[in-house]
């Protein structure tokens, strides 16, 4: 019987772009549905170069702010063909895209949480997925009252977590680490 050296630990790898990815991945709904918007942007890592193989994934509440889980005791509303969940590989210049309807306030238990979606990002040279949330620009009141985003004190850090505008949607780059990285959540 021969012994073999144990194998090293791996970083998320190649992998995510052969087992992770499906065609409707990064369709949280189906193109043409009222109200549909596009989450676009781009992966950056700690130099400021794009990262052509990075996955973004999103998940979210609904219009009204449920959650088609059994923790969500509400349970959701009916929204034909949404899905609540997208997956999006970047392409070859670190940009990612997923249609989805804008989710609606959330209840919690230091009070309502601003619409917003829960974003994770897996890329080489990470041994786990980094988390963060975008919220939207235009819920200046709700986010100001909302527990998480006030956590975070210093207010450029915070400005990493609210998107941009875009005609079809919104904008939300994300930097991995490094001069202006985004806001990641320990979960």
């Amino acid at each position: 019987m021969s012994t073999y050296p144990t194998t090293p630990s791996q970083t998320v790898g190649p992998y995510l772009h052969i087992g992770l990815p499906w065609p409707d991945g990064p369709f949280a709904v189906d193109e043409g549905t009222p109200g549909a918007v596009w989450i676009r942007g781009t992966v950056r890592d700690g130099a400021g170069e794009l990262v052509a193989d990075a996955l973004v994934e999103t998940w979210q509440a609904d219009p009204d702010g449920r959650f088609d889980h059994p923790d969500d005791p509400r349970g959701a509303r009916s929204y034909p063909g949404f899905r609540a969940f997208g997956r999006c590989p970047t392409d070859g210049e670190g940009s990612y895209g997923i249609l989805t309807l804008k989710p609606g306030a959330v209840p919690g238990p230091d009070g309502d949480q601003a619409p917003h979606i829960d974003v994770s990002v897996f890329a080489r040279g990470m041994l786990h997925r980094v988390v963060t949330r975008l919220y939207f620009p235009e819920e200046e009141a709700a986010n100001a009252a909302d527990p998480v985003l006030a956590s975070v004190e210093d207010p450029e850090a915070r400005a990493t977590l609210v998107a941009g505008t875009a005609p079809d949607g919104y904008r939300f780059d994300i930097r991995l680490q490094g001069e202006g990285e985004t806001v990641f959540f320990d979960i």
